[in-house]
C-alpha cells in the first residue's frame, strides 16, 4: 500500500504561480511513474502532467498547461513537484497525485483557486 499526499494548494490570483507537492511513501520511490491530475466541478477527471520513473527524464503534459506547468521528482525526498506559472480560472479544480506502480494509488486532493 502506498501512501500519497498532495500539498500546496490555494488561492492565487490570475497570472500567478503555486507549486504543489505530492509525498509518496515506501523505499521504492524512483520506480513509481507519477501524475498529477485535476477535476474541476461538474467536470471529468483530466490529466495534467507525468513523468517516468528513474530520473523521471520522460514528461507529458496536457495541451491546455504546456509552457505554464512544470512537473518534476525528487527521489531522495519521495517528493513529486508541480511547478504552476501564469495561472488561469480555468486552472480552478482539485489537484491530485497519481503513483502508478502495479497498481494504481491517489491522494485526497489539494484544492487551487485561482481567481481575483
Amino acid at each position: 500500500q502506498v501512501q500519497v499526499v498532495e500539498s500546496g494548494g490555494g488561492l492565487v490570483q490570475p497570472g500567478g504561480s503555486l507549486r504543489l507537492s505530492c509525498a509518496a511513501s515506501g523505499s521504492d520511490f524512483s520506480r513509481y511513474v507519477m501524475g498529477w491530475y485535476r477535476q474541476a466541478p461538474g467536470k471529468q477527471r483530466e490529466l495534467v502532467a507525468g513523468i517516468s520513473s528513474g530520473s523521471g527524464s520522460t514528461t507529458s503534459y496536457a495541451d491546455s498547461v504546456k509552457g505554464r506547468f512544470t512537473i518534476s521528482r525528487d527521489n531522495a525526498k519521495n517528493t513529486v513537484y508541480l511547478e504552476m506559472n501564469s495561472l488561469k480560472r480555468e486552472d480552478t479544480a482539485v489537484y491530485y497525485c497519481k503513483v502508478s506502480f502495479g497498481l494504481d494509488y491517489w491522494g485526497q486532493g489539494t484544492q487551487v483557486t485561482v481567481s481575483s
